[in-house]
């Protein structure tokens, strides 16, 4: 069973492996309410369970909500969304830095100037199998990072951490990753060191790279590729198609997952800036605009479906590919 938002589902049918409901600022929300964006919990629901709405119509059935702290998650704001929606929603834990860890974590455990035991993980297992916070809701997904800044000490305790989560608990893990410095492989490197068996990993934002070359080598390592960032266009959409379907020619379809890693309402954004430099970054762009391209390019239905389908389905569930 998959766990969502609104409880264990069997089937996630097709499914978008990186989306984010809402993207929060808890601190600039509490002291300047007044900001432009606005934050009304009730209201943004509203918007949010629409949008998931025209998804469903759009023959998606699930979404990962790969928002964890360091992103603004909020559950009870996502619940409120679930309740109006009939799409699956997977909730999930882990902590989001390209550098140092926030204060909390950073101040405590070892190697830190006071010391103590690391709680990351305990946190993460908390939420798989307790609920995170008070909402019940579980999680369904590990979440760790890497930026530019690469294996900061920060970052290597996250994934450590989540390692140690993911060990305990048998959740799989996604990463954010920078392709333009290819340390995927790092994450890999790292993750297989503490014991995860790399495929119950995807490697995000691997289609943010059209080196195949990169792309094969994650492959070689039995990690899934996150072509998870359709709609933002530092990488054109034909590029980011092109190299999809270079990857089902080469038969590599049972080894990727499709999303756009779009927010329903995101308060660290100009969203009027966003709207005019990536136009296609909303959740719809591949049901209306990559399918078709990807058939185009000669990837098939099958293909397709490997992709939405059955790929998701076996890495939240634990299938083997």
């Amino acid at each position: 069973m998959i766990e969502t938002v609104r409880g264990p589902v069997a089937d996630p049918g097709a499914t978008l492996m990186h989306e984010h409901i809402f993207g929060l600022s808890p601190e600039i929300l509490w002291n300047w309410p007044d900001i432009p964006e606005g934050w009304d919990l009730e209201a943004r629901a509203r918007e949010a369970a629409a949008r998931l709405n025209e998804l469903k119509a759009a023959g998606i059935d699930t979404i990962v909500d790969l928002t964890v702290i360091g992103l603004g998650r909020y559950v009870p704001a996502v619940r409120r969304v679930a309740e109006q929606t009939e799409v699956n929603i997977v909730a999930a834990t882990g902590l989001y830095t390209y550098d140092a860890l926030p204060a909390y974590f950073g101040n405590r455990g070892p190697g830190t100037l006071f010391g103590g035991p690391d709680r990351l993980a305990e946190f993460f297992v908390r939420d798989i199998t307790e609920g995170i916070g008070r909402t019940g809701v579980k999680a369904g997904m590990l979440k760790c990072a890497t930026g530019r800044q690469g294996l900061t000490p920060g970052v290597e305790r996250v994934i450590r951490a989540v390692a140690a989560a993911h060990r305990e608990t048998g959740v799989p893990i996604t990463t954010h990753s920078e392709s333009s410095t290819r340390n995927g492989l790092d994450q890999q490197k790292l993750l297989a060191e503490e014991g995860v068996d790399l495929s119950r990993v995807v490697i995000g934002h691997a289609g943010d790279s059209t080196d195949l070359d990169y792309l094969e080598e994650l492959l070689a390592a039995g990690s899934y590729l996150g072509m998870d960032r359709f709609g933002i266009e530092f990488t054109s959409f034909e590029d980011r198609v092109a190299t999809v379907a270079a990857l089902c020619e080469r038969g590599h379809a049972g080894r990727m997952v499709l999303s756009h890693d779009s927010y329903c309402f995101n308060d660290r954004f100009d969203w009027d800036v966003v709207r005019r430099r990536h136009p296609n970054y909303h959740l719809l762009h591949i049901s209306r605009d990559v399918l078709p391209a990807l058939r185009d390019r000669g990837v098939t239905d099958a293909q397709i479906h490997q992709m939405l389908v059955v790929n998701p389905r076996d890495i939240l569930t634990g299938g083997r590919p």
